[in-house]
């Protein structure tokens, strides 16, 4: 297959759906013999700043001299983002030759391996043929039946936990909790940020029930050197970072720390495209407030023309709840997420959150874009992380996401 074709039949496996549980990519793993018995592997699960956490503990590993893997989701722009190597994309090639391995082995598999599945699958074949000693490892959703959770690793790390995903991960924070805790493990230590009183609970006893050698909070933000991500959010990321990789008993020292967090690089998470435009992928009410904070710490008290879209899946009202705080003018694209909410349904959900708010219906983004321009304010993006990486695909200048596998 080229490399097209191979994403055309990935994203085709997206027919399977969602299938929570273990026993189907446990099965590809071991039929792949993947992950390489030597590398060590850093675990984390959360509900915000997993992401970052995961490129710190990533850059932080470079700069230590480890040969890194990363995997992450969802991708914004391409897919290869998902799959990373020393700070560099999965080629196409390497995309390609692997997906169809993967298309061979599983041809006639029942049930099917998930389009999740077959991803984390490939990233582990990528980093073992690449050698890598350290892998980071993001969850997808949850963390108990999440497909990452097929691999033993040598620290589980705990992002916070908010409402999200509620579908799939339940109703409440002690559910929602009880599923993220489920990447916790005998004999791997675990390292959490600071968490709501139900979510430390229900982490505190998941640690007692295995046998978990260590658990430790980790209270205070980093401040030893800069962080090239945005945010105070962002020093308390590091500290996480930083405490997982020592618990991993990776050889850093502060030099190393130091270059990792001042390297690292996480677009769409709080990212100053240029003077003017901010483009933030908050997805969850949690993330809107920690994006309306960073907002304050950069800009004090400057109101923002926003360009806002959300998933069906997503608490619009909640979300844009948050972001009214920071808005003087609202725009609303028509983006190609699948599960995007129409521009006219958001513009009744700002109605009934802000009615006097200026609200201004576009058919793309980057109409939404020149009108948001046309204002005197900066520009922020936020939302969605579909939304972000299409503006970012359009403010680069190269394809979306969703136009890779027509190329």
């Amino acid at each position: 297959m080229s490399y097209q074709e191979a994403l055309a039949w990935l994203f085709g496996t997206q027919l399977f759906g969602i299938k929570l549980g273990l026993e189907n990519v446990q099965r590809l793993l071991a039929a792949l013999r993947v992950p390489a018995p030597a590398q060590r592997i850093i675990h984390v699960a959360g509900t915000n700043g997993k992401g970052s956490v995961c490129a710190m503990i990533d850059s932080i590993g470079r700069a230590a001299g480890y040969r890194a893997g990363l995997f992450t989701s969802p991708h914004l722009v391409t897919f290869r983002e998902r799959i990373q190597v020393d700070g560099a994309m999965i080629g196409q090639a390497e995309v390609a030759r692997g997906l169809t391995n993967i298309r061979d082995l599983v041809r006639d598999w029942e049930p099917h391996p998930t389009f999740f599945e077959i991803a984390t699958a490939l990233g582990l074949l990528h980093f073992r043929e690449t050698d890598c000693d350290l892998v980071v490892l993001e969850t997808g959703m949850g963390g108990r039946l999440d497909a990452t959770n097929a691999v033993t690793p040598v620290v589980s790390v705990i992002t916070p936990i908010a409402l999200d995903h509620q579908k799939w991960l339940g109703a409440t924070l002690s559910e929602i909790a009880a599923e993220k805790a489920g990447i916790i493990k005998a004999g791997v230590p675990v390292v959490s940020a600071p968490q709501l009183p139900e979510a430390e609970a229900v982490i505190r006893a998941a640690v007692g029930e295995v046998n978990a050698p260590h658990l430790e909070f980790v209270a205070a933000g980093y401040d030893d050197s800069p962080v090239a991500l945005r945010g105070s959010f962002q020093k308390q990321n590091a500290a996480l970072a930083v405490a997982a990789l020592r618990a991993a008993q990776v050889a850093t020292d502060r030099t190393a720390i130091a270059r990792g967090l001042a390297a690292v690089v996480w677009p769409a998470r709080f990212q100053l495209w240029n003077e003017r435009i901010v483009i933030d992928g908050a997805h969850n009410p949690a993330g809107a407030r920690v994006a309306v904070q960073t907002w304050r710490e950069v800009f004090g008290e400057e109101k923002c023309a926003l360009v806002f879209g959300v998933l069906r899946d997503k608490e619009a009202a909640a979300i844009f709840q948050e972001l009214a705080e920071i808005a003087a003018a609202v725009f609303l694209p028509r983006f190609r997420g699948e599960r995007a909410v129409s521009p006219e349904e958001l513009a009744q959900v700002i109605a009934s959150v802000a009615p006097e708010m200026r609200c201004v219906i576009a058919d793309s983004c980057s109409a939404s874009l020149e009108l948001a321009e046309q204002t005197s304010l900066r520009v922020l993006v936020a939302g969605s992380l579909h939304l972000a990486g299409e503006v970012l695909a359009l403010l680069r200048g190269t394809p979306a996401a969703f136009e890779e596998c027509a190329q």
